[in-house]
């Protein structure tokens, strides 16, 4: 029997019992779906977060108080920490030879108020190297100066969000606002940052000068500092210099942590490969499940077609024919539910890409090809057994079966 003649009669034994076929494939379907969807989808967060990363700014080095024991995201110990200050910043910029440039960050939230109108947002204090360290630019006015960091002058720039809110449509540049209960005056509006990790932090901030802060929020201590070395070559030393300045500042003690976004990626990069994983893995277990069924079915169309088989065997068939057309046609059960699962798992992601963006499928070929080879070994697997019955069937009983 030729092989284009064992496809014919296996698609025509499918097509039979076409509604048997269906909730045989179900497995299958459901399980190579979900396998490429849940995998598609932490690669696309995985490039969505490589993104927004990356958007901050490039080169960049983040040193935070505390030292944190393991890498990535850990929270830092505080204990015995002495406080990261302004100086530090300073002592950076002066000796670093590999930074091109060190911000200082207090952070804290506030009443802001022009007129009658109210907002609590998140206050940012830094200095005139924050824009050049990190990704964002002033769409209209000035950005802090180094003038008014020295003079601790009550200048603030607004995000858009803050600036829609509170001026609606009038030019703020000028105007003054309070900022827990201390008048500011508006020099400048940040350009549209976006939303960053599924937040619209970036466009709904007011910046003011770090010493301004310093006073607002009576403190000294920096919640960190954001550097940027002069390439991506000199990260590696740029992070040895700061190590090395910020210890001599701190009686000998490594009491902060530095991180940069490759290490941070790494992290998470391992995070969601783990889950990737894991989901994976719970989503091929409807693989199996839908092996056992075409298993369970090519059994039960061993028994009911008995006859037919000792017919075909009486007319020349060999036990190989027999075996193969039994084997093809529990492939063609696998691979149809397969191909089914990937147009199933293209919709859904077509759907999730419209109402979730940050979490868009990104379908790679080597996934729809392992997931597609996978649910064809699990028509061959599961269907040797019922084959193997099938072709040692005995021609005489075979030919008495009713």
């Amino acid at each position: 029997m030729k092989f284009i003649e064992f496809l014919r009669v296996a698609f025509a034994s499918i097509i039979e019992n076409s509604l048997r076929s269906f909730l045989t494939m179900l497995g299958i379907i459901i399980g190579v779906g979900s396998v490429i969807l849940l995998v598609s989808m932490t690669t696309g967060f995985r490039e969505y977060l490589v993104g927004q990363f990356m958007g901050l700014g490039t080169n960049l080095i983040i040193v935070n108080p505390g030292k944190t024991e393991t890498k990535g995201l850990g929270s830092p110990g505080f204990e015995g920490v002495q406080k990261m200050t302004k100086s530090d910043t300073i002592a950076i910029k002066r000796n670093a030879t590999s930074v091109a440039a060190a911000s200082s960050l207090i952070v804290g939230t506030a009443d802001v108020r022009y007129l009658d109108r109210e907002r609590r947002v998140m206050i940012v204090g830094t200095d005139e190297a924050f824009i050049k360290v990190i990704n964002i630019g002033v769409d209209s006015g000035s950005f802090i100066s180094a003038d008014d960091v020295d003079a601790s002058r009550r200048v603030c720039m607004i995000g858009h969000i803050v600036k829609n809110e509170l001026f609606r449509s009038k030019n703020p540049l000028g105007d003054i606002i309070k900022i827990g209960g201390s008048g500011f005056r508006v020099i400048g509006i940040m350009e549209r940052k976006g939303a960053f990790m599924g937040t619209d932090n970036f466009d709904d901030v007011v910046y003011i000068p770090v010493s301004a802060a310093e006073r607002i929020f009576n403190t000294d201590r920096l919640l960190g500092m954001r550097i940027k070395a002069r390439s991506a070559g000199m990260i590696e030393e740029a992070k040895r210099q700061i190590t090395s300045i910020l210890k001599k500042r701190h009686n000998n003690k490594e009491d902060f942590t530095i991180l940069t976004q490759e290490s941070l990626l790494s992290s998470l990069n391992a995070i969601l490969k783990t889950l990737s994983a894991v989901l994976a893995g719970i989503a091929a277990i409807s693989l199996l499940v839908g092996g056992i069924g075409i298993m369970n079915i090519m059994l039960v169309s061993v028994r009911e077609r008995t006859r037919e088989i000792g017919i075909r065997k009486a007319v020349g068939a060999t036990k190989k024919d027999i075996l193969l057309q039994f084997l093809i046609e529990s492939m063609m059960l696998s691979l149809m539910g397969g191909t089914i699962g990937i147009l199933i798992a293209f919709t859904g992601g077509f759907i999730l890409s419209r109402f979730i963006p940050q979490m868009a499928p990104v379908m790679e070929l080597w996934n729809i090809a392992l997931a597609t080879l996978f649910s064809a070994c699990v028509g061959v697997f599961f269907g040797v057994y019922p084959a193997y019955r099938a072709a040692n069937q005995e021609i005489i009983e075979a030919l008495r079966h009713e």
